[in-house]
């Protein structure tokens, strides 16, 4: 076994596998609870609103997968190839306190609920028992727990059926007419497109190990698509229907009892595991002494303390952080690997791309203040990579002289 990664060049995962592991990602309350952020536009604007910008989710999600598939190499290792060696340190750094951000939200979330259903624990106590099955399943490792994953993940997928008949089957309720007022039609595509967006720094981390990059990719981004939105749709449902977008309480209520904990509890799991090992392999490309899975471990540790000790419930800003560092990077190194097809990674730095980058950073923060149908994360994407095609075609094409005079 390969102590160089979390999922190593050795394993490989046929595309039925990595699509029930990419399910069971999908399968999330945040996911849910993100959905019932957009119940104000109402049911019909609201599932509109989940499709497309679950659309321009995948396609990034597949773009960004496919090359992790194709190069065998971990997300961050694919960022040196636009960044160069030390260039990507910045992202590999930004992608490991995320993941651990994530990891105490997923936490914190899971706890949350399960204290609901059952509250002899407390929340402390949950945050532990849902750490500890994460740690569970960083140690087994992708090779060895493919048919416990694909099991959870069958288990999760008849018992979200179940959860999505109750909620839809709840009576109908209005929402005030002030609420309605609480959010744009290209604000809620921004937060459709924002979960997918989330996983564009760490799909590479599984896709890498595809026997087959374009089917084994295109099952992942189909399976967590599919998954994604269903979740979303039953955080809508929750909202509108059964007039609460508390999940656990719906639960509860319909008398689910240890199949409500089984939703909470492996939901969280599944989902928070591929935050904590690829936190790992990001580490390890900023220091790769570091053992993968033991640095996974950690994070777990630091995710599980932040979810009893710190306040993580409120992640809208984070997503829309996470938004802003990664919606760039991933242009940019679509462009490089598809169109220009050029590799960085024997360079130090690539100081033009970095440059890029930290403009797109830049509009995108300043893009908050726009109000455009189709979100932020898609005009930004399309600027950011229509200047790193230009750049890149004209560095490719004055180089030659420009050396020529410097020699």
């Amino acid at each position: 076994m390969n102590s160089t990664s979390a999922t190593p060049q050795s394993t490989t995962l046929s595309t039925s596998a990595l699509a029930l592991l990419w399910f069971g990602a999908s399968v999330s309350l945040a996911e849910i609870l993100t959905g019932t952020f957009i119940a104000p536009l109402g049911f019909q604007q609201g599932a509109l609103v989940i499709l497309i910008g679950h659309i321009i989710g995948g396609v990034l999600f597949w773009l960004a997968g496919y090359i992790g598939a194709k190069t065998g190499k971990p997300a961050m290792e694919t960022v040196k190839q636009s960044f160069g060696q030390r260039g990507t340190m910045i992202f590999s750094l930004a992608n490991v306190v995320q993941l651990v951000g994530w990891t105490a939200i997923m936490v914190a979330s899971g706890a949350a609920a399960a204290r609901f259903l059952v509250p002899q624990l407390g929340t402390a106590a949950w945050s532990l028992v849902i750490g500890g099955l994460i740690a569970l399943w960083i140690v087994l490792e992708l090779k060895n727990m493919s048919k416990l994953q694909s099991v959870t993940a069958i288990l999760l997928f008849l018992l979200t059926i179940l959860l999505s008949f109750i909620v839809f089957s709840a009576e109908a309720v209005n929402l005030p007419a002030s609420a309605a007022q609480t959010l744009t039609f290209g604000a809620a595509v921004e937060l459709s497109v924002a979960m997918p967006l989330s996983w564009l720094p760490l799909v590479s981390d599984y896709t890498r190990s595809a026997k087959r990059a374009g089917w084994g990719t295109t099952g992942a981004t189909l399976a967590y698509f599919v998954g994604s939105c269903w979740m979303f749709m039953i955080g809508l449902g929750a909202t509108l229907y059964a007039g609460s977008g508390d999940v656990a309480a719906i639960m509860a209520a319909a008398g689910l009892g240890v199949a409500a904990i089984l939703v909470v509890v492996f939901s969280t799991v599944t989902t928070t595991f591929l935050d904590a090992a690829s936190a790992g392999i990001s580490a390890s490309s900023i220091y790769p002494k570091l053992n993968p899975r033991s640095a996974g471990l950690v994070a777990v540790a630091l995710g599980t303390a932040l979810a009893i000790f710190a306040p993580v419930n409120n992640f809208m800003d984070f997503l829309f952080l996470i938004g802003s560092v990664f919606a760039p990077m991933i242009a940019i190194i679509c462009v490089d690997f598809f169109l220009l097809k050029q590799d960085s990674s024997s360079q130090m730095v690539n100081w033009l791309n970095l440059a890029l980058w930290l403009g797109g950073f830049a509009l995108y923060r300043y893009s908050m203040t726009w109000d455009f149908v189709l979100g932020n994360t898609l005009p930004i994407m399309v600027i950011v990579a229509a200047c790193t095609l230009i750049a890149g075609l004209l560095m490719r094409k004055f180089r030659p002289a420009l050396e020529a005079k410097a020699a």
